[in-house]
């Protein structure tokens, strides 16, 4: 089957999913497709059956599923880098603190801030939410610090006045300043430690420790991300040789951008057969400017220039202005200033929120930014095209289910990015 003309009948397929910068296991996702799932397909009228993977490999799980006539048998790898993740947030209270600095001063300094600003302000707001809370927790601390300094300070002079003849601490005001500010520092300390204790409910240091991963190298990939995506290249590769119909690589969030890299390098080493199964790509709420629009992104840009004139895949972008962690109906290749003419890719789809979620759904979920960000992974009770389930458990490949289709007319097509090297 060429990858180059998608066909209709998919009896079985290959999803690897490339999760966003999250250090939680890879089975909760397995669980997220077996519940929305048996949600969606009660909504929407089909059969879909989640069973759990056993042996050696990728995390994953089989899919079996009967929709419109047609039986479809579907193996899904989540390929992990969430260990990288959980290394990479290992760091000390003081050590984050230098990680908003450099963080914030790489984004400022190059201009890429501003750059950001000019495309959607919800992913921007989203940037500037943890320093923002990171730099209220540190005020709060050092309130605390100065009341529990001043309180101390005034008990122990209230002492030393009360105490009759050679006081304990009365002729000694050095040690009473230094014991007073050391139970400051303890008590600014522990409000500290209280914040980054809560912060699965303030995602601040999550955050913090996502973009600085990013941004330290200026764009460039880490040596370590890049040996995990070579492993990902290779998993792919070896799925494109064996006996499927479709091969799809989902990218989600921060995802996204290594999937273009990933897809890029199988395509530089011609490891996509003429023959072999469709090749298709899905990005959802994908954060790719974050990352192309700073200075040594010139492979990223490459890549993304690479994959956007491809005939040898299908790649489709989905997103929702509904959605505040997502550079939402912004096209990647576009934006990053590397569109070329004869540009095929990405078609960019809006998955609509307030249309294909109920009023009473969008309601629950229109303030929960972080929800909404996972949404694409989840059912929606009044769905449209866009269908996680069909798309990955179907009888349709990617090309053939959006064929003919016109992409949003809101989407941002404009080059924004001021760095718009590739390497060469």
């Amino acid at each position: 089957m060429s990858s180059q003309v998608p066909q209709s009948g998919v009896q079985r397929r290959r999803v690897f999913y490339i999760p966003g910068y999250d250090p939680i296991h890879p089975r909760r996702y397995r669980e997220l497709y077996r519940t929305e799932g048996r949600a969606q397909s009660g909504i929407s009228g089909y059969r879909l059956e989640v069973s759990a993977k056993t042996g050696d490999g990728p995390y994953g799980w089989y899919v079996r599923s009967e929709q419109d006539g047609a039986e479809m048998h579907t193996d899904v790898e989540v390929l992990v880098w969430s260990d990288i993740v959980r290394e990479s947030m290992d760091g000390s209270i003081p050590a984050t603190y230098w990680q908003l600095l450099r963080t914030a001063w790489i984004y400022i300094s190059t201009g890429t801030l501003w750059r950001l600003m000019w495309l959607r302000k919800g992913p921007v707001i989203a940037a500037l939410y943890p320093v923002a809370m990171l730099l209220g927790q540190l005020a709060l601390a050092g309130l605390v610090f100065y009341g529990v300094a001043m309180l101390s300070a005034s008990a122990m002079h209230w002492l030393a006045e009360a105490v009759e003849g050679p006081a304990l601490f009365g002729p000694y005001f050095a040690p009473r300043m230094y014991l007073s500010l050391a139970l400051g520092m303890l008590a600014g300390w522990w409000v500290l430690r209280w914040f980054r204790k809560i912060d699965n409910r303030l995602f601040a240091y999550y955050l913090m420790h996502d973009y600085a991963y990013s941004a330290r190298l200026r764009g460039e990939t880490p040596p370590e991300l890049q040996a995990r995506m070579d492993e990902f290249r290779a998993l792919i590769a070896e799925a494109l040789r064996s006996p499927v119909d479709e091969v799809l690589v989902v990218g989600h969030s921060s995802g996204a951008h290594l999937g273009v890299s990933v897809l890029a390098e199988l395509l530089r080493r011609s490891e996509v057969p003429p023959d072999g199964p469709a090749l298709s790509f899905l990005t959802l709420g994908q954060v790719v400017p974050m990352v192309s629009f700073l200075p040594r992104a010139d492979q990223l840009r490459a890549d993304l220039q690479l994959l956007s004139q491809t005939e040898q895949l299908t790649w489709v972008d989905v997103s929702a202005p509904g959605d505040g962690c997502a550079f939402a109906l912004c096209d990647p290749v576009a934006v990053s200033g590397v569109a070329v003419p004869g540009k095929r890719w990405p078609l960019v789809l809006s998955a609509a929120f307030t249309q294909t979620l109920s009023p009473e759904q969008w309601a629950a979920l229109r303030w929960r930014f972080f929800r909404l960000h996972f949404q694409y992974l989840c059912a929606f009770d009044r769905p449209g095209d866009y269908d996680y389930f069909r798309i990955t458990a179907g009888p349709l490949t990617l090309g053939a289910r959006f064929a003919g289709r016109t992409p949003s007319k809101s989407r941002i097509e404009r080059a924004v990015s001021k760095y718009r090297t590739v390497r060469a």
